[in-house]
């Protein structure tokens, strides 16, 4: 097999890379369509912040997302223009976007480094104090059918074009009482994923989010609560399990966490009164 250097353009969601697949007892050569993970530089202004590994597409979503969550910006005309620096060279400059902000309303990081991994929402944070979550308790009149969490999975898997082509993908999206899903995006991180719907909502002026759930395709961790917490969504649905962090951090800001999505079951933490018979 020829070994290559697998670089997608920019703006590619999917990689198509030669490979040998063993099966039955047999060899040959095939093709495979990987999730396309490639590093998003983030300046704000011309300063380079921080490096983002995500999947591309949406990825002014993501930097909105990304800097609501992290508490940088506390609502879209907080963030003046997105743009993609002149100075980078054109074959990068799809990787690259800055962020024009606010200079009297932003708060500027001073506690995360230069880098963010796909797998993990919180690399970077310097001290056990940057963790904590500065955002007031969630209230909403939000109820959900039973019925209606339990079809989300399967809502989900049918809105996810590209996680149906490699399956190296995950998921989420924002759902309304009925089930109908308002926004879902795919990234190889988890986080990411979140993000982008976060930044959909934060630009189409819905946040906070009290009337809306989040539904996520994988387990639910501290970082996925946080910014659940932060966009002010009262319930988070997820087909995996939750770490004892992230319900912590639900039950403190009365937040409902559905986890094990099945047909016929689910595990509830925190107010059981929004999801109802």
């Amino acid at each position: 097999m020829p070994s290559v250097a697998v670089i997608p353009p920019p703006e590619a969601a999917v990689a198509r890379v030669p490979m040998r697949r063993l099966e039955a007892g047999a060899a040959r050569e095939a093709e495979d369509a990987l999730a396309v993970e490639a590093p998003l530089e983030l300046r704000l202004g011309e300063r380079a912040t921080t490096v983002l590994m995500r999947t591309p597409g949406d990825d002014e979503e993501l930097v909105r997302g990304f800097l609501f969550t992290e508490g940088i910006v506390a609502r879209a005309e907080d963030v003046l223009a997105l743009r993609r620096p002149l100075d980078v060279d054109p074959a990068a400059r799809g990787n690259v976007l800055a962020a024009d902000l606010d200079p009297a309303r932003a708060r500027l990081p001073e506690d995360r480094f230069l880098f963010a991994s796909a797998s993990c929402g919180i690399c970077g944070k310097v001290s056990l104090a940057s963790l904590s979550v500065t955002a007031p308790p969630v209230t909403s009149r939000l109820r959900v059918a039973r019925a209606v969490l339990e079809a989300l999975p399967a809502r989900l898997r049918e809105a996810q074009p590209t996680f149906a082509e490699t399956g190296g993908l995950h998921a989420a999206a924002l759902f309304d009482a009925a089930g109908e899903l308002l926004a879902v995006r795919e990234d190889v991180g988890r986080h990411n994923a979140v993000d982008k719907v976060v930044g959909w909502a934060l630009a189409a002026g819905r946040v906070p989010l009290g009337d809306c759930g989040l539904h996520v395709s994988g387990r639910l961790g501290f970082e996925i609560v946080q910014k659940a917490v932060v966009a002010g969504l009262p319930l988070v649905a997820a087909v995996g399990a939750a770490s004892s962090l992230a319900v912590d951090l639900a039950l403190r800001h009365g937040l409902t966490l559905a986890t094990f999505l099945r047909p016929g079951r689910m595990n509830l933490y925190g107010d059981p009164s929004r999801v109802t018979a």
